[in-house]
């Protein structure tokens, strides 16, 4: 339960149209790193149709060989040696080693329970933020499962535009979401695509985390800049994957509502069972993942180590994911029903340390 690589088969549109478009020898050359018209188009019809979003196709979206590499290299875009990186603490492991690789310095912003996993702006100090010249997010988020549904999306677009920073919103599990939320674009968020870029992932939403499709879509400016580096680090992506990724965009999404629902039943099967084990847990509305604490007494290291000598579970302490993290542990939910519901029983049965 340590890595969050989606057990279910990749949609048959997806393999279908990735079939057809492999065998056709216009897609074996040398793809644009602008992306076929017809990838950049389908995502902006889903855009628009999910998010209410409107971009122009010829500008405003850029493949990207899935959310990490394009983490990765919006530092290497952005970033000149000593800027500080703001990145949401916990979080996705390459919103601080990204920096720290162009040089960098990532200063995290806590997320703590009592204030919603939000980060608090008004707590960073004034010479951060005038060093500051990206802020990562991630809603629905990684680790913690919080959602977004008050006005942070305003607050930060405020906070960017006063002290000049690129918002970089990673949109990865925008899909994957429980009981009736319907997680928002922060490009949506008036004043947002002047300031800001959001990652998109088919990853965990279309079960394609091998296949390595998504797209940084936003400000023009911003997108053209990343584009001139990418220029310069790869090729582009294979274009039968852009075909066949568009085909899923363009789909009725039903294989995404099955999903929802299917982890939405193994959520609920987990929760279960770590609150019988006596823990506080919330069950999240959004990610394939639960945020638990650990037991009094434990630290996230203690109680991971624990469970996988007494249970034969790997579930991932919390401290791995940043400093904030200490004290809670995260479990995946992409696991087979069987095996999920052995795993929870497993850990149901340990006696609190």
């Amino acid at each position: 339960m340590g890595i969050g690589d989606p057990d279910q088969p990749t949609p048959d549109i997806v393999i279908e149209t990735m079939a057809e478009h492999a065998a056709r020898p216009d897609t074996h050359r040398y793809p644009s790193n602008r992306g076929r018209q017809s990838f950049r188009d389908a995502l902006a019809r889903f855009y628009h149709r999910r998010f209410g979003v409107s971009l122009d196709p010829e500008s405003e979206i850029l493949p990207a060989l899935g959310a990490k590499e394009a983490v990765l290299n919006l530092n290497l875009a952005f970033v000149d040696p000593g800027d500080v990186v703001l990145a949401s603490d916990p979080g996705y492991p390459v919103y601080t080693n990204g920096p720290i690789l162009a040089g960098g310095e990532p200063v995290p912003m806590p997320l703590v329970p009592e204030l919603g996993f939000e980060p608090d702006l008004d707590a960073i100090p004034e010479d951060v933020r005038r060093r500051a010249k990206l802020m990562y997010l991630n809603y629905p988020n990684n680790p913690t499962g919080a959602v977004v549904e008050g006005d942070l999306f305003e607050r930060v677009v405020a906070f960017a535009r006063e002290n000049d920073i690129v918002v970089v919103h990673d949109n990865a599990y925008s899909e994957l979401t429980f009981d009736g939320y319907t997680a928002p674009s922060f490009l949506a968020t008036p004043g947002a695509m002047d300031v800001g870029l959001e990652v998109f992932s088919l990853s965990k939403s279309y079960n394609m985390t091998g296949w390595r499709s998504g797209a940084v879509v936003g400000n023009g400016d911003l997108v053209s800049a990343y584009w001139q580096l990418k220029t310069n680090v790869d090729s582009g992506m294979f274009e039968a994957l852009q075909e066949a990724s568009a085909a899923v965009l363009d789909s009725d999404q039903a294989s995404v509502r099955a999903m929802c629902d299917l982890y939405a039943s193994r959520r609920d099967t987990l929760v279960s069972a770590l609150r019988r084990m006596g823990l506080d847990v919330e069950a999240p509305r959004g990610t394939i993942y639960v945020w638990a604490p650990v037991p009094e007494g434990e630290t996230s290291a203690s109680f991971t180590e624990r469970v996988l000598e007494e249970a034969a579970v790997v579930i991932s302490p919390g401290s791995a994911f940043g400093p904030s993290g200490e004290g809670f542990v995260r479990m995946s939910l992409t696991l087979p029903d069987d095996r999920l519901n052995e795993a929870a029983e497993r850990i149901a049965s340990l006696v609190p340390g």
